[in-house]
């Protein structure tokens, strides 16, 4: 029999890909807000309702849910939706376990490169990094914790942490965002431009998650981080070249993205490099590991 995998933030762009990778090896369970397919059961985080038939004879959890953290802005109400949504569900998932009596082989948890803190640095972070001591960070220190107490607690045998960075997918995301501005000839870098952009093609990412399930000696935090290094200001430019449009506008001064944005603005202006050393040592191999190929993949329909 196949093992059960259950993957939670259903409706999301990694979920939907990284489900067609999975469907082939393992018997795949979606926890959604609402049910439209047999193998999908409904949850409701902020009341704190699970269907606890979802993690029936589950063997493994790839935790995904978590609200957007750049689609409004950081109200104190949206702070806290974006903290609750990672660590309340995990919370639900926990008690649904705990209910079921189901230990889990293993369990893999979404978290952010941010957990290093938004600044630009020169520095190059690796995992044995400390956090960084702003809002995006607490989120991530949560989120990993809440990830964490699943082998603390006995309900997992081991535990992956997968430190995405800005995830490149035609479909959805930033990359989604910034094309359709670069064809009606408006597209620019934002603020210096000069601030990293730690970035993995949607390829990538799903396949990492895949290496983890499959692999039992992949075990903490891991940044899912492409090898090359690359700026916004280098971003923008490579999807111009690729798209072959001329670059006629200015950089976005920094003031109008602090206007429209508010504190998120941080999050877009500031940017590190991280390390993906660790994962490639694991044995993981990237098949997009430079930006231009991933770009002339991503946009070839175009």
């Amino acid at each position: 029999m196949k093992e059960i995998v259950l993957i939670t933030g259903a409706s999301g762009m990694i979920a939907r890909e990284l489900s067609k990778k999975l469907e082939k090896d393992f018997d795949l369970r979606f926890l959604t807000r609402h049910k439209k397919h047999s193998n999908e059961y409904e949850w409701d985080i902020i009341n704190g309702i699970i269907d606890e038939h979802a993690v029936e004879n589950v063997s493994h959890i790839i935790h995904l849910a978590g609200a957007n953290i750049s689609e409004k802005r950081w109200t104190p109400e949206r702070k806290k939706e974006l903290i609750s949504s990672r660590v309340d569900s995990a919370s639900l998932l926990k008690n649904a376990l705990q209910n079921k009596n189901v230990k889990l082989k293993s369990f893999i948890s979404a978290s952010g490169i941010n957990f290093y803190g938004t600044k630009t640095s020169e520095k190059i972070y690796t995992e044995i990094d400390p956090p960084g001591n702003d809002f995006l960070s607490e989120v991530v220190i949560l989120w990993e914790k809440a990830a964490d107490d699943f082998k603390k607690e006995s309900f997992a045998e081991r535990v992956v942490k997968v430190r995405t960075a800005v995830v490149l997918s035609e479909k959805d995301g930033a990359l989604k965002k910034m094309v359709p501005p670069i064809k009606y000839y408006v597209g620019s870098p934002l603020g210096s431009g000069k601030q990293y952009m730690p970035w993995i093609h949607i390829e990538d990412i799903c396949s990492l998650y895949e290496f983890a399930l499959k692999n039992t000696t992949i075990e903490g935090a891991y940044n899912a981080v492409a090898p090359q290094h690359i700026t916004n200001k280098d971003l923008t430019k490579e999807i111009v070249e690729v798209l072959k449009k001329p670059l006629f506008m200015p950089n976005v001064p920094v003031f109008v993205l602090k206007l429209m944005f508010g504190e998120l603005a941080t999050a877009i202006l500031e940017g590190s490099r991280a390390s993906c050393k660790k994962v490639q040592e694991s044995g993981f191999r990237f098949k997009f590991p430079d930006l231009k190929p991933a770009l002339k993949d991503l946009l070839k329909k175009d």
